[in-house]
């Protein structure tokens, strides 16, 4: 059984990174948090007069910079004066040039909003009559590309650095104080601390370029890491760094000072007993103190920078987060603490019961607590029901609460064989652990007798002879594993426990990885809301009107349609189609069809065959918009028996 242990763990590993790199790499670029809610001009309008200045107004606070708002003319050349205005707010203008010929202009924006992630987007109006335009208005992002993918690995990187940093260093001091002394776990701390700071300077170097350029080759531009150390964002990653600072020298105390005062406490006996033990005590409160300050400091850096620092109530949201991340470290960190120490221990110096009874202790508060501020930030993200399957946010967290429940499932079968562990007590355990083949290798017979003597021929055999010398340790290491692993092994309640232990780990981290994609998916409570506002502005736009140039390449082939929605909002609208010659005549055509469709939610096209009223004027009435959205408008127009076009033009409908 303990030669296949190995290998199921490497391949459970293995499936672990592949299933959290599809999650991080499904994630995509960081989803804006702060929404486009309003423009003037709106997007797709087409004005008469060339605006003095352009305004887009957004869902909460964003900060911008000198070359966040852009205007292009359809050749792609910038019209736009000078910078932003609107420095803190939610509007934001910048001028445009005087006397700006007929066309389409495209705007396109990339701000940070007021949770420290990056918005990016475009629209375009025209003026006097849509034109064609070189420049896209579609495939604008923000944090995607490289630089996307390596701050997204670097999120998860430092969550899962704080978790076992912090919950490991937990686990030792509220559960098993020997564990300050063991190689694996002090290990396991170590190389938390390692993830998170390395993590942490990763993201610090990228930021610059995630929120901006997007380049892999501004990572290293002072000019921009300066800009950077300015921001909110800048300013918790620096905190975040002096605060690891303060873990290792955390860390040398716990597997230093304390690690000895735990093994002299053990070892003494007599007078010296109650002194050594007030000293660890007394180092013990110290430690829990002072690593409860740094762990707390350290969750802040996440609360005071990202979702809990805006939107609804962040005075209460910003402590309720720092207790539920304190929650995961507590729960899943001690988790793999407990994991290294059954796996990893030798069978000397196994995990004792009472340990792994005190960490279910833990583990089931931590449950509590994050069950108590999972429903508070759950209410203050999502704000309705419907938000749990019409958001990304909520679907996201409908799979994490999945996830949470396999977790608290598999964590019940730890606790039976915990309490089955803790039955059996530590004479049950040796009794188990010493198998027929122990027993009659501790008795006096003639092996165990002629044991010694071979050992140390060989060893005088070998003295003089290096590479059999070296040979003789490997093979007596190979023996003291073995026997360990033996040892380990041979208790049925112990095995059992490790591998639920195992499970939990593997969900843990699967669970981590979709909480890393949470916290990069714009809530629901404010996606929601910007389609609320945006439905709001069209609404009191009033009527939709476009006009739809169109050429089927035949005799007397040119002309325009004019589009009438009226009132260009969900629900029951009236439509007026109008077709006129390139001179402003009206005259009529042999076939006209009007399609719409929502590309993003898959809906349509939906025809709509309007009545010929008089010439080049037909109407539809009740055609029926059923949510709010970019919707295309087409119209399908016939000049003859075989000229024929399509021509279409997206459009805001509430």
């Amino acid at each position: 059984m303990t030669q296949t242990i190995a290998p199921r763990v490497r391949t459970l590993v293995l499936l672990l990174l592949a299933v959290t790199g599809a999650l991080l790499a499904g994630a995509g670029p960081a989803s804006a948090h702060a929404a486009l809610t309003g423009s003037d001009p709106r997007q797709g309008a087409v004005v008469d007069r060339a605006p003095a200045q352009v305004s887009l107004t957004f869902s909460e606070r964003v900060a911008v910079d000198g070359d966040a708002l852009r205007v292009l003319d359809p050749r792609g050349k910038r019209v736009d004066d000078g910078e932003p205005a609107g420095a803190g707010g939610t509007t934001y203008t910048v001028r445009l040039h005087s006397g700006l010929p007929d066309g389409t202009y495209t705007v396109t924006y990339r701000v940070v909003s007021a949770d420290s992630h990056p918005v990016a987007g475009a629209f375009t109006f025209s003026i006097g009559a849509p034109s064609k335009t070189s420049v896209p208005a579609a495939g604008q992002e923000a944090g995607g590309g490289i630089v996307g993918l390596l701050y997204g690995a670097g999120r998860y990187v430092s969550y899962a650095g704080f978790v076992v940093l912090a919950g490991g260093a937990a686990f030792v001091l509220a559960c098993w104080q020997r564990g300050s002394g063991v190689r694996a776990v002090q290990r396991l701390v170590v190389s938390g601390w390692l993830a998170l700071t390395a993590a942490t300077l990763l993201l610090l170097l990228l930021r610059g370029s995630y929120t901006g350029s997007g380049k892999l080759g501004d990572v290293f531009d002072l000019t921009l890491l300066g800009q950077v150390l300015q921001t909110k964002a800048g300013a918790s990653l620096v905190s975040r760094l002096l605060l690891l600072a303060a873990a290792a020298l955390f860390i040398a105390v716990l597997f230093g000072t304390y690690a000895k005062h735990v093994a002299d406490a053990d070892g003494t006996d007599g007078a010296g007993d109650e002194e050594a033990a007030k000293e660890k005590r007394d180092l013990t409160f110290g430690l829990a103190a002072g690593g409860a300050v740094v762990a707390a400091g350290l969750a802040a850096s996440w609360a005071m920078a990202e979702h809990a620092s805006t939107g609804l109530q962040p005075g209460v949201a910003m402590p309720v987060d720092i207790v539920h991340l304190l929650a995961v470290a507590a729960w899943l960190g001690g988790l793999a603490a407990l994991l290294v120490a059954l796996y990893r221990t030798s069978g000397e110096a196994p995990v004792e019961a009472v340990a792994v009874r005190r960490f279910s202790r833990v583990a089931f508060g931590s449950v509590l607590a994050l069950a108590a501020t999972g429903i508070y930030q759950s209410w203050r993200q999502l704000g309705s029901w419907t938000a749990f399957t019409d958001t990304r946010y909520g679907q996201l967290l409908l799979v994490k609460l999945g996830l949470v429940v396999v977790l608290v499932g598999v964590a019940s079968f730890s606790r039976r064989w915990t309490a089955r562990l803790a039955e059996a007590g530590p004479a049950a355990v040796r009794g188990r652990t010493a198998g027929p083949a122990e027993d009659r290798a501790e008795e006096p017979g003639e092996e165990s007798r002629t044991e010694p003597v071979k050992e140390r021929v060989a060893v005088r055999a070998a003295a003089g002879d290096p590479e059999r010398a070296a040979q003789l340790a490997r093979q007596r290491a190979a023996v003291e594993a073995a026997r360990r692993k033996r040892l380990r092994d041979a208790d049925p309640d112990r095995s059992g426990l490790r591998r639920s232990v195992l499970a939990e780990t593997c969900v843990a981290v699967v669970l981590l990885a979709v909480t890393t994609a949470l916290t990069q998916t714009e809530p629901g409570r404010t996606e929601e809301g910007a389609r609320a506002a945006a439905s709001s502005a069209a609404s009191s736009s009033g009527a939709l009107t476009l006009d739809l140039p169109f050429d089927t390449g035949g005799e007397d082939g040119e002309g325009v349609v004019r589009i009438d929605l009226d009132p260009a909002r969900v629900g029951g609208n009236t439509l007026h189609v109008y077709v006129e010659r390139p001179d402003g005549r009206a005259f009529d055509v042999p076939e006209l069809k009007i399609a719409l469709t929502l590309p993003s939610r898959d809906i349509g096209p939906l025809p709509v065959v309007p009545d010929h009223i008089t010439t080049g004027h037909w109407s539809a009435s009740g055609v029926q918009i059923p949510m709010g959205g970019d919707w295309k408008i087409a119209a399908t127009v016939r000049t003859s028996d075989i000229d024929q076009v399509t021509v279409s033009k997206n459009a805001q409908i509430g």
